[in-house]
């Protein structure tokens, strides 16, 4: 393997250790406001109350935890890519 492809699986690993890292926690909060939305969902059917579908500061906060796992796992899948070149290359 050639030096250019060493550096790229040292730089493909590094960015999928990133990604991860920064998906984990947001990935984490994001299930569970998730949760909390399909209970607050259920009482309120079982209450038998219309559900108010407007913007709420938990969609708010699950729309901005979703593009912090977007963005996480961009970056994994960049270093993955990184990696695959390192190990097709010539």
């Amino acid at each position: 393997m050639t030096p250019v492809g060493w550096v790229l699986l040292v730089v493909g690993f590094g960015l999928i250790v990133v990604g991860y890292l920064r998906t984990r926690a947001p990935y984490a909060r994001l299930q569970a406001l998730r949760e909390q939305d399909r209970n607050v969902a259920r009482y309120e059917a079982w209450r038998g109350g219309v559900r108010d579908d407007s913007r709420t500061g938990a969609s708010v906060a699950m729309e901005i935890l979703q593009r912090q796992v977007r963005v996480g796992a961009g970056i994994g899948l960049i270093g993955i890519a990184a990696i695959a070149t390192a190990l097709f290359m010539r």
